[in-house]
């Protein structure tokens, strides 16, 4: 089977942001960039559908020359081959990312001569979290979507995949023909780690640049807004049971008992 796995280049969740002076971009001088979680699963699961059925595994990503570094981490994973579409590192709304992705499968589908069997996508970025490309994608090339899912099981005797989405008290099942595209959430793998074999021969791998036009943007960002800094004071009331009665009475002050 062959399956194409999409990420995106995010700024490392964890770290402390700040905006540009004019506040309509975050000041990336000082953070790090991984792959969005939700993304790191897909990788996995891409890996884990070619170690079960066989075949070739591609990831791909839309941004400029720096991601390059999150296409090599999917790589030393095991993912087969990398394919980037160059950008000026500007930020891409979910229909302009959507229509150069489309365009860049319909071209790769023609090159190998053959459809990807399964397309997967991260949930949402964790950056923007707009919840769109898997969906847009999908619907532009006329292929069964199924988005959130936790579990996935594809058979390749009658070219079908089983997804199944959590929902309060249960699951719902879809079973869907492919060509297909699915989103994944976190939760439905755990993502492994590369090794240092697979770093070195990561190096090593061509990536395929492709550079898509940039159309009008359809949603234009007018500034960004950082919420407020929360703050908090501990109070220590004391230790062991000697600290029993002062918990009582703070308790008690807070309306709890």
């Amino acid at each position: 089977m062959n399956v194409l796995v999409c990420i995106k280049r995010v700024p490392d969740t964890g770290a402390r942001f700040e905006l540009t002076p004019d506040g309509r971009d975050i000041d990336t001088r000082n953070l790090e960039f991984t792959i969005s979680p939700h993304e790191e699963c897909a990788v996995e699961e891409a890996i884990r559908l070619i170690e079960r059925h066989g075949g070739g595994s591609t990831v791909l990503t839309l941004g400029p020359e720096a991601a390059t570094e999150q296409l090599r981490e999917a790589l030393a994973k095991g993912i087969d081959r990398g394919v980037l579409l160059e950008t000026d590192g500007s930020e891409w709304d979910p229909v302009a990312t959507a229509q150069a992705i489309v365009e860049a499968v319909k071209g790769l589908e023609a090159a190998q001569g053959a459809p990807f069997d399964v397309l997967l996508f991260g949930n949402e970025s964790a950056d923007a979290g707009h919840y769109q490309t898997g969906v847009r994608v999908a619907d532009a090339l006329g292929r069964p979507c199924v988005a959130g899912i936790k579990a996935l099981e594809v058979d390749v005797q009658d070219g079908t995949a089983t997804a199944k989405r959590e929902i309060p008290g249960g699951w719902e099942v879809y079973r869907v023909p492919l060509p297909a595209v699915f989103t994944v959430k976190e939760g439905i793998n755990v993502p492994r780690h590369p090794s240092l074999r697979g770093i070195m021969t990561a190096k090593k791998k061509a990536i395929q640049r492709l550079q898509p036009p940039k159309p009008e943007m359809q949603l234009v960002k007018t500034r960004l807004r950082k919420p407020p800094e929360r703050t908090g004071e501990c109070e220590i009331l004391g230790e062991g049971v000697e600290a029993v009665p002062k918990i009582v009475e703070k308790l008690k002050e807070l309306g709890v008992i």
